[in-house]
């Protein structure tokens, strides 16, 4: 069927196919695989949220310019989940592929998903401690430090509503950057179909949940122990806040918006 787009790609029917059969393998895998993964996926979406946030605190480019941009270098971080290899929980929303065609369960598919959830906290978070180490927010005169703190601060006074539909659209986004990945028979395939849908959420300010376990606990170590003078504008309370409805965003836009859609499409008896 590839045939028939002209270029040598797997084609939807294809994709849904081989989405399915590795939601099955991402569901089994035992504990400690499984945890590490997460552990490296939340690290790589940090890291991609440090490109993020060097371009952003450059005051002398547009807000356009610097929100495209901006976008342009997160996609490193899903391009070493790709790429690299690891388990973040955005995309393994599409485990309900697996999940609606009777081969996992849903023990399975909730088991993978907190694991991996967990797992990306503990990788995002961790990273913030090192990069909060390693002095790089010093950057720019301080320039750095204070973004971060002011991305938090608007994320986190983001309502209910708000935070949950970013959510949505940010993984509809996300999962059919992973989707068209899938259709990829080489790296370059895989680079070139993630980088305009990544950009576009985060250019449009979307929410990621994997990205605001890096970013708000980042600007929280920058209030409380940076070097800069800051109010203590940022809690746990309002991480939380934050994190839940984009959390529960993330999965109705990458599970039933994308993962659900393609499977009552391409593979509903």
């Amino acid at each position: 069927m590839s045939e028939m787009y002209g270029f040598d790609a797997f084609s939807p029917a294809q994709i849904a196919e081989r989405v399915e059969n590795v939601g099955v393998n991402k569901a089994r895998l035992p504990l400690l695989p499984m945890l590490m993964l997460g552990i490296l996926a939340g690290a790589f979406i940090g890291l991609g949220a440090v490109f993020f946030v060097l371009i952003k605190a450059d005051a002398s480019l547009s807000f356009a310019t610097g929100q495209v941009l901006g976008g342009l270098v997160f996609c490193m971080g899903l391009l070493l989940v790709v790429v690299a290899g690891a388990e973040l929980f955005t995309g393994n929303n599409l485990i309900v592929m697996a999940w609606a065609d009777g081969k996992v369960t849903t023990g399975e598919v909730l088991r993978n998903w907190s694991i991996v959830c967990f797992g990306n906290f503990i990788g995002a978070a961790g990273l913030a401690l090192l990069v909060f180490w390693s002095g790089h927010t010093a950057m720019m005169e301080g320039a750095i430090a204070h973004k971060y703190v002011a991305i938090a601060e608007a994320k986190t006074q983001l309502t209910l509503q708000e935070a949950f539909f970013r959510g949505v659209l940010c993984n509809v986004l996300v999962c059919l950057a992973v989707w068209m990945a899938a259709a990829g028979r080489t790296i370059v395939d895989k680079a070139v179909v993630i980088i305009f849908p990544i950009t576009a959420f985060v250019a449009a300010g979307f929410e990621h949940s994997i990205a605001n376990m890096f970013i708000i606990p980042m600007a929280m170590l920058e209030q409380q122990f940076g070097a800069y003078e800051m109010a203590m504008t940022l809690t746990w309370t309002g991480f939380f806040a934050n994190l839940v409805p984009v959390i529960v965003g993330n999965i109705i836009g990458g599970s039933l918006l994308v993962g659900l859609v393609y499977h009552v499409i391409y593979q509903r008896k």
